[in-house]
């Protein structure tokens, strides 16, 4: 006879990919006697890879999003909406805005990075951060189709020229392609795309200036008002969308956690344990300390499988498991969409892009969403 001396309630805080991935494998290999709550703001997370695509007009919407209510179900726990808003460690509750706090015996925290920013004037009002994903994809939804309608001048900003801002503005531009007078401009206080290896940066802004982006470089922004954005230098750039895409930020009340901290994301190790053992953290919120990596969702997804059986034997056998290393490799393949149904690969030096490589993108990205949202029936599961 066994003795159940391992903790029993497992807290996801977040619906993020490895979460995703985490849900689907405790449905088909669970553990007897633990409850898995999974905490997330909305009922749908959305799948980062597609995000371009959607913005562009090639994908609709229900094709990027990861059903968190179903992926619950499907693991035999409960799906509470709602935005979580602290840890207590000392007493295992995870606290949610405006319900009552979860407790945990393990948690795991993948909620992912926001692009919001708190101390620009009038962002908060008027413009929209690319990340979270969802409330950007439903916003942008919006916008496209008053611009079609004929119902809001076609003038876009994008502040923040890295990849992620790149490949949304080309997006942005092809979607609106068929719109008179459309505008859309990249903007960063250095040079846009400075992160890239100078051959693919020369590709990227090539199809930036064929797509007729605005390049902005060197351009400090004061003030983001509704319709239009304010340079430091006292010049505006008209704008009835301005979006948000300047770096990775991490949440603000992970701050209060007590955890271990590196620039607000969360220390973790090669067991993407964090600094409290009963909690481990994946994902863009987390930052590898014995590998730093960059932020890409890549990551999330070779870490699910090391961290499902990490959170199966730290609930199974508690401080005496034997946990799985997690290592990230040292280079990944980056596929960088160019607006049209064209995409750009680059990996170790090498870089080749076009149509090809779209479709390349395209079969990874929807065999990924085929991964999570193929579930087997529950009777299946029982037989």
């Amino acid at each position: 006879m066994t003795a159940h001396l391992a903790p029993r309630n497992l807290v996801l805080i977040g619906g993020g990919h490895s979460h995703a991935l985490i849900l689907k494998r405790w449905g088909l290999s669970p553990l007897p006697d633990v409850r898995v709550t999974v905490i997330n703001p909305g009922a749908a997370a959305a799948y980062s890879g597609m995000l371009p695509g959607f913005v562009a007009g090639h994908y609709p919407r229900e094709a990027l999003e990861l059903d968190i209510l179903r992926l619950a179900e499907f693991a035999g726990g409960c799906a509470v909406m709602g935005r979580a808003t602290a840890i207590d460690r000392e007493n295992r509750l995870v606290h949610i805005e405006g319900q009552p706090p979860i407790p945990y015996d393990i948690a795991s925290v993948d909620i992912g990075i926001t692009s919001a920013m708190p101390d620009l004037t009038g962002f908060a009002t008027h413009g929209i951060p690319a990340k979270p994903l969802e409330a950007f994809a439903t916003r942008w939804d919006r916008f496209r189709h008053k611009v079609h309608a004929g119902e809001i001048t076609p003038e876009v900003a994008i502040i923040g020229g890295g990849v992620a801002g790149a490949e949304l503005a080309l997006a942005m531009a092809y979607a609106l392609r068929s719109v008179k007078n459309t505008q859309v401009s990249l903007i960063d206080h250095s040079d846009i795309l400075s992160e890239m290896r100078p051959a693919t940066r020369g590709a990227v802004l090539k199809a930036l200036a064929k797509a007729g982006v605005q390049l902005r470089p060197q351009s400090r922004v004061a003030e983001v008002r509704a319709d239009e954005v304010v340079f430091a230098d006292g010049s505006t750039l008209a704008a009835q969308f301005t979006l948000g895409a300047a770096g990775a930020r991490p949440y603000g009340w992970l701050t209060q956690t007590g955890l271990a901290l590196q620039d607000g994301f969360i220390k973790v190790g090669p067991t993407l344990q964090s600094s409290d053992p009963r909690i481990f953290a994946c994902g863009d919120c987390a930052h590898l300390t014995h590998a730093p990596r960059p932020k890409a969702g890549v990551f999330a997804v070779r870490e699910a499988p090391v961290l499902f059986a990490n959170l199966q034997a730290a609930l199974r056998d508690g401080s005496e498991a034997r946990l799985r290393p997690y290592h990230p490799q040292k280079d990944y393949l980056k596929l960088v969409s160019l607006g049209r149904k064209s995409a750009l690969a680059d990996k170790s030096g090498l870089r080749v892009s076009g149509p090809l490589i779209w479709r390349w993108k395209n079969h990874i990205d929807r065999t990924f969403m085929n991964q999570v949202k193929d579930l087997p029936q529950m009777t299946d599961k029982m037989n």
